[in-house]
Order: structure tokens, then sequence, then C-alpha cells
């Protein structure tokens, strides 16, 4: 029997994907579960709406991102923290405060997850902070930190 599987099932395949299983297996384990459904003229149909769908939804925030890359790229903030003397922060400058200055500064909202920082930042200066805004798109953002 022909099935299109709604979520992963191992050693059978992956949700989405059309399968041949035996017929008992279909019928005694994944139509009941609802791990599967017949692989009908009209429910292929469905499935090819629905993959084509996620395509273009992929490829429009993928295109998103690119342009918010390329926005970020022109674009600098700047944190102000207490420092000491020669420079160096009492404490440090994380993820999340690059984040909620971004989000105060530009109007971006961007999870502190997507911000790349070696290490914290603890010296005053100005930073190069790369920023994961889609699986394959990457932007830059100048980090100024100023004594107060």
């Amino acid at each position: 029997m022909i099935v299109i599987l709604k979520q992963d099932v191992p050693g059978t395949g992956k949700a989405g994907e059309v399968v041949k299983v035996s017929d008992g297996f279909a019928r005694n384990m994944l139509i009941p579960k609802g791990m599967a459904m017949e692989a009908t003229e009209g429910n292929v149909r469905s499935l090819e709406k629905q993959q084509e769908l996620q395509r273009k939804k992929a490829a429009d925030s993928k295109a998103h991102a690119e342009a918010q890359a390329e926005d970020l790229k022109t674009k600098k903030i700047s944190i102000k923290a207490k420092a000491g003397d020669g420079g160096r922060l009492f404490g440090a400058i994380t993820n999340k405060d690059v984040a909620e200055t971004i989000n105060k500064q530009l109007g971006f909202d961007i999870d502190k997850k997507k911000i790349e920082l070696d290490s914290p930042i603890k010296n005053v200066g100005s930073y190069e902070v790369v920023l994961r805004l889609y699986p394959e798109v990457k932007g830059t953002l100048k980090v100024e930190v100023e004594a107060e």
C-alpha cells in the first residue's frame, strides 16, 4: 500500500514523504494512529500544494533576511556602559544587551540566540557582531561600546 506520512516514522520515512509499506502495517499501525494517510490522487495533489506553499514561504523568508542583512551592514548601534581606567568595563556586554539595544535603536526584533559573540565584550571600542538571520543568511552590525 502506498501512504503519505504525516509525521516521521523511524525506519519508514520522514513526514511528507510518499512511501510504499505493507498493507497490514498501514492498516493496523500507521493509519489508525494518525501517522499516515492513504495516497489517493486528491491527497497527493494536496500534499504537493502544501509543499509548494512551504517552498514559497521559505523563499520569501530568505529574501527578507537577505534584505535585512544588507540594511544592517550600514547601521551601527552604540552601547554605554560603566568603565574603569584603560577602557575596561565593569561587567560585560552580552548577546542579550546587544539584542535589546538593536530593538531600541534600530527597531529590529532579533532574538539573542541569533547573535554570535565569541565572548562577552569587556572593553570599550568598536566591534563587528555577526547576526544569523536565516539558516544560510548572516549579517554584520557595528557595535560601539562607549564609557559612561
